[in-house]
């Protein structure tokens, strides 16, 4: 009798126990009754293990090809009486070409592609980096409307981007090659100025980070060819060290805080802003 007492109060103590223990660990399960089961992952389902009906179109990384030697070929050189700093690129929209001021009177003058109606820009940037054959990554929005584009394809012969992809500022345009020839002389890019592969690495071992890019509606017919007097090429990147202090304001005359500073001025009216649909890279 007192042996089933004890045996009635053990049972009872380990149901108390059991009944306050975590769900997690209350159930058995193939984790076992003691700790946690493996934490989930929040990311959403992979695809590497989804059948071939699951499978996103285009959601592998694409191989752009070959990678072979570029020459450089040195392009014409053209009077062009203009006023920018020699070692600047002007880009003419309408005339479908690039130059690279050599002189107050001369440029070297590329053919290009240049933006299709709707993509087209004007404004000033400065180079920011210089990439070899560089991957092409399409944006989503890009994606959507052709789902069967990569998510990623590496640089080489069949990349859009070429060989060569000369970044302008932070922004999702660049002058880069193309895998396309016969689209030079064309509007057909979306924001994006394509030059030929021999004539981009020419153009890539002239310029470096900080070369000025203008980016022109058009060009005069005739006189000299100069920045708009409203734009300016923005400041090359200062060091945080060499950066000139700011002076505090003085206290008002009244003791009352100085007023807020005033707002910068808005942007120049013909520095156009990029389309708001994101630029295709190179497409």
């Amino acid at each position: 009798m007192l042996l089933s007492k004890r045996f009635a109060v053990a049972m009872g103590l380990g149901a108390a126990l059991f009944s306050a223990a975590p769900a997690s660990a209350q159930s058995l399960s193939q984790f076992g009754s003691w700790g946690e089961p493996p934490e989930r992952s929040r990311k959403g389902p992979s695809f590497l293990g989804a059948t071939p009906a699951l499978m996103k179109p285009g959601a592998e990384l694409e191989q752009g090809g070959g990678r072979p030697s570029i020459s450089p070929r040195t392009p014409q050189t053209t009077s062009f009486r203009n006023t920018f700093s020699p070692g600047t690129i002007v880009i003419d929209t309408a005339g479908r070409r690039l130059y690279y001021t050599l002189s107050s009177g001369s440029a070297y003058v590329y053919p290009i592609a240049v933006g299709k109606q709707g993509f087209a820009w004007t404004g000033v940037e400065r180079v920011s980096k210089i990439v070899d054959w560089p991957d092409w990554i399409p944006p989503a929005e890009m994606r959507q409307r052709k789902p069967s584009l990569p998510v990623r394809m590496t640089g080489g012969v069949r990349n859009p981007l070429g060989a060569k992809a000369i970044y302008l500022g932070n922004t999702l345009y660049r002058i880069h090659g193309t895998n396309d020839a016969k689209s030079i002389g064309s509007a057909s890019s979306s924001g994006c100025f394509r030059m030929h592969n021999e004539q981009v690495v020419h153009l890539a071992g002239l310029v470096n980070a900080g070369t000025a890019v203008y980016v022109m509606r058009s060009l005069p017919k005739s006189g000299i060819v100069g920045p708009p007097h409203t734009v300016k090429a923005p400041a090359a990147p200062q060091a945080p060290d060499q950066a000139a202090p700011q002076q505090a304001a003085p206290p008002a005359a009244n003791g009352d805080a100085p007023p807020a500073a005033q707002a910068q001025p808005s942007p120049p009216a013909n520095a156009v802003p990029p389309p708001a649909e994101p630029a295709d890279q190179g497409i």
